[in-house]
């Protein structure tokens, strides 16, 4: 979005190889600032002497911070009058980290936001300016969120520049209630435990989503899962006339109309899998094919 101030330069990753051809090229960020006639600095880490350097010819009023990965030194901290100003997709200070959308949707919070804040030398510790909020749907994944609240949080930071810019806005320090760290995902994390409830299946697929992507086993063979619906009983006070109501953790029941997984309360219907080497399919074609049978365990 426009705002009135002037960006002096980018900071940014340097370039990578990506795709299947391992090609050389400049992140989204630089590949931008380049377009608009913005110098783009590439250093492999804040700490090299260059960046101070750099910094200092600059001569920044303020540095907003947004996903960029990579801690701000100390002697950096204070180079600006204004300091180092970081949007951080979390209502501080819950979901201190790396990854605060995926812990929100996987712990079940039912609202979270962005928060704008100053850097200071914690992790995600310094006073916030200011913060927006969301409601968390019931089939957000961390994708559908975080873009969200970057169309949200854009609007916040250039709001927090203004009100840093005109002498309106002070920072508060954040409460010492209600910490809570959000340290990255990993492949493991994204394993799918069929012996939780359903709600926390389908919370760990959706909070993977779209990495590190969550998965199980069939027959010593990864299987993504992108899409689960939990069944509801047809009958609260008795048993599906198929049994699917009381299907053990992992244990699979293919039905003309669906494939369903038991979990440690309701079962899941399987709706979007990936097998490994193969693009993602309704579950149903992937049961056809594989000759999924009733009474197979997921999951090892």
């Amino acid at each position: 979005m426009g705002s009135r101030h002037s960006v002096v330069a980018v900071i940014t990753r340097p370039d990578a190889r990506r795709g299947r051809g391992r090609t050389l090229s400049a992140s989204p960020v630089a590949q931008l600032a380049a377009d608009l006639d913005i110098p783009v600095l590439r250093p492999a880490t804040l700490r090299e002497s260059s960046v101070a350097a750099d910094l200092a010819a600059l001569r920044p009023d303020c540095c907003p911070v947004v996903a960029y990965g990579g801690l701000v030194p100390p002697d950096l901290l204070d180079l600006p009058p204004h300091g180092w100003v970081n949007l951080h997709f979390s209502l501080l200070p819950s979901w201190r980290g790396a990854a605060p959308v995926q812990h929100a949707i996987l712990h079940g919070d039912d609202v979270t936001g962005a928060s704008t804040f100053r850097l200071d030398e914690g992790l995600d510790t310094g006073p916030v300016y200011g913060t927006v909020t969301t409601s968390i749907g019931a089939d957000d994944t961390s994708g559908v969120l975080l873009d969200r609240l970057a169309d949200a949080g854009a609007e916040l930071l250039v709001r927090t520049m203004d009100g840093i810019e005109d002498g309106s806005l002070r920072p508060a320090e954040q409460s010492p209630d209600g910490i809570s760290v959000a340290p990255k995902l990993t492949v493991d994390d994204a394993r799918l435990r069929w012996e939780e409830p359903a709600l926390a299946v389908d919370r760990r697929i959706r909070a993977c989503s779209p990495e590190p992507g969550a998965w199980t086993e069939r027959a010593g063979h990864r299987l993504g899962v992108h899409h689960v619906r939990i069944r509801p009983p047809a009958d609260p006070t008795g048993p599906e006339p198929d049994g699917s109501q009381w299907l053990a953790p992992g244990v699979v029941r293919v039905t003309k109309q669906a494939v369903l997984v038991g979990t440690g309360s309701l079962p899941v219907e399987l709706l979007r899998v990936q097998p490994a080497g193969k693009s993602v399919m309704a579950a149903a074609d992937w049961a056809r094919g594989a000759r999924l049978c009733d009474g197979e365990t997921l999951g090892g």
